[in-house]
Formats: C-alpha cells, structure tokens, sequence
C-alpha cells in the first residue's frame, strides 16, 4: 500500500507539474529570431525561410513569424489588422507552404513561434462584421456585444455601430476593433483559435501583440486552455516594474503563464551602445533580476522598434554587434532581429555558439556586471563555464580562465 500511494503520489506531481510548466521553461539554452522587419514579404517568405531551415536551425531554436492569417489581400499587408483567423493565406505564402515550413524546421528541431493578435481585430466588409468560421466542429460566430463600448474612443459608435460590450480592460487601440476579453463568447473563440495554431498548424507557441491592451490574467486563462510551449508578451515599456507586474499578472494555478519582451533593457541598450551611457547597463531589467530572468526575452531592436524616430521606431544605430554580443551574453533569452542576422550573420553564428557552449541559460548567474569611465565588463556564469565580455574601453581586464 505504501509503494502505490508513493507511486500516485510521484504521478500526482507529475501531471501537476505538467500543468504548471507553461510561459516558459527553466533553465533555457535556446536562441530565438525574429523571422521578419516591417515589409520583409520576400525575406520572411514561407518557401525563402523554408530554404534555410539547415543554416537557422543550427543557430536557433525558434523562430517567430508574423501573424499569419488572411487579412483578404496578400498585397502588402503585415497582418496586424486581422481577419479571418482559421485561413492562413498571406502576403508570406500559402497556407499549404506555410504548414509545410512549419513542419520542415520542426523536423530540424526548430519550432515557429507565431505573432497571435488578439486584442483588436478588421471587419470583413465594414469595420465590425468579423466572419463566421467553423474549425473541429465548432462554429465561431460575433456580435456587436463582443467589442467594446468605447471602442475607439467612442468613434465606433459614433460611425453608426452600436458596441455593447464592457468597457476596454486596457489601453484603446484606434486601427481596429478592440475585443471585450470579459465575454465568454470572446473568450471561447480565441482559445478555438490558438488550440488550432498549436495542434491543426503546428505552432510551437505565441508572441502575443499589445499586451497592455487588455488585462494580464486573460493571458493566464488562455494559456491555461491552450498549453503552448513557449508564450512572450509585447508590453512596450521602459519600466521594469510595469513589465513585472504584468508578468505577475499572467498567473494562473498558482503559476506565471508567459514570459515577456525586456523592453527596460532595451532601452538601456540605446544609451549604452548608441551614446556611451555605459552605466545605463547597471540599471533594472528583467534579464538582470534571477527572480525574473527566466521570463525575459531580451532584444535589441524588432519590426517596430528597428525603424526610424519620425516612423514610430527606436532604433539603435552604433555597435549593432556588440549589443548583439550583450544579449547572448546575458540571462534571459535572446531574440536576435533577421536583419543583424542579415548583416552580421558569421559573427553572430560564432556568438551563439559561444553561448551554447558555455552553457548559458535564461536562469544564469550574472558574477560580474560593471561599469567603467568608457566600457563595460560583463561575466556570466554558465553551466559548462564562464563567459567574459568586454565592451567599449576596458583597461586591465582580468581575463585568466
């Protein structure tokens, strides 16, 4: 009777850990790249990527792709203003070459990490009639009570529109109809849909757009129902306060449920690099606090940060590489942006493969981070070893070992 109340008990914590171990995993080697820049139609092609999925797969463990669904053009259209979300034709392939991408990298042990937006969606033929669609025998229908009333700030209604839903649960997002996250009907549908990413397409997980659009435990129940590998959060803040509570606010069973962008870091990453403020790397980030370093997915630019000032972007001119050199050589996991692979791509495949082989984790104790009068030296311990990197104008570094 002991030995099977001790083997239920093992299974007990086994299937609980299976049901706790979603966000993102502990101790965590892998590398991630962002598959796209803004109109990269022909670089981030479905067959284009396909076609490397030898070179990325020996780099990277995942690659996040833009939203994917059809957005009733394949002209220029970056997908976040989607429609249908259970037909996969964009201006990136066909769904057919799509799949078929998705299943060739996962054969090389690379999942594809999809760009799922669900705080606001694009009507069909006007702003708000979001199509029905049917998927595992389940139809998905809308109504005016599943956007929120004061959609747009209250332009919605005023176009004639009459919103029912709740009042908005975050920010206001004015190019596309927010969705009230407090209906069920809302709610059943997104977790249709990211059940049909993961076990119909074959997604590896989400990078879920404008986070701050909506309160932070959907996130938690939508993972929840879905169970994905790997989740990330766009919430676009330089306080890392603000990221961690929204980190804190994705629990659920008692568990955080996704990970999220270290945009403090990326900040202090411009001052850094792009102006000497090399004290700025001393400051909070979620990659720099072990309480938080397994949920931080650290970066130095993306497809809206990687543009001009005038455009909306914060992009980081100087020492490209060496803030590339930073985030591999930091906790956290890093997401290195196709065009730094582009442009950098021999020097960052020698940087990856000094992290792995040092044995760096998402988890890894910083030993030393600090600052000088012109640079900056970072060490890091790793499983396998240590990783020393000296930036800017390092005297006398101690470098034995």
């Amino acid at each position: 009777m002991k030995k099977l109340f001790t083997l239920l008990t093992a299974l007990l914590l086994t299937v609980c850990t299976k049901a706790l171990a979603q966000g993102w995993p502990q101790n965590y080697t892998g590398v991630m790249l962002q598959g796209f820049y803004w109109d990269s139609y022909d670089d981030t092609h479905w067959t284009t990527l396909e076609a490397q999925a030898t070179e990325l797969s020996a780099a990277f463990n995942q690659i996040w792709v833009p939203q994917s669904g059809y957005c009733n053009t394949t002209h220029m259209q970056m997908g976040y203003l989607p429609i249908w979300w259970f037909n996969h034709l964009s201006a990136f392939g066909t769904e057919a070459e799509l799949r078929q991408m998705i299943k060739t990298f996962k054969s090389k042990g690379t999942g594809i990490i999809e760009d799922v937006v669900i705080n606001h969606r694009a009507g069909n033929t006007n702003w708000c009639d979001f199509p029905t669609e049917k998927w595992n025998g389940k139809t998905m229908t809308w109504t005016l009570a599943d956007i929120c009333a004061n959609d747009d700030g209250g332009n919605t209604k005023a176009n004639g529109y009459n919103v029912t839903g709740a009042a908005d649960t975050g920010d206001d997002f004015g190019g596309g109809r927010d969705l009230d996250h407090t209906r069920q009907n809302v709610r059943d549908n997104i977790k249709a849909y990211l059940s049909f990413l993961l076990t119909d397409l074959g997604y590896d997980g989400f990078r879920y757009d404008m986070v701050k659009g909506y309160a932070a435990h959907y996130i938690g129940e939508y993972n929840t129902s879905a169970n994905p590998k790997f989740s990330v959060g766009e919430y676009w803040d330089g306080n890392v306060q603000k990221v961690k509570e929204w980190i804190e606010g994705t629990r659920a069973n008692g568990a955080i449920q996704s990970a999220a962008f270290d945009f403090p870091m990326k900040y202090a990453i411009n001052d850094a690099f792009g102006q000497g403020s090399w004290n700025r790397l001393t400051d909070a980030t979620l990659a720099a606090d072990q309480a938080y370093s397994r949920y931080a997915v650290t970066f130095v630019d993306n497809h809206d940060t990687g543009r001009p000032k005038e455009n909306g972007g914060a992009q980081l001119y100087a020492n490209v590489l060496a803030a590339n050199a930073y985030i591999l050589t930091m906790p956290g996991t890093p997401c290195v942006f196709l065009r730094h692979w582009k442009m950098y791509k021999q020097s960052l495949k020698r940087l990856i493969a000094t992290r792995k082989a040092v044995g760096l984790t998402n988890q890894s104790q910083i030993v030393k981070a600090e600052s000088a009068a012109n640079g900056f030296v970072l060490c890091t311990q790793g499983t396998k070893g240590k990783a020393l990197l000296l930036l800017g104008d390092v005297n006398n570094a101690q470098t034995a070992g």
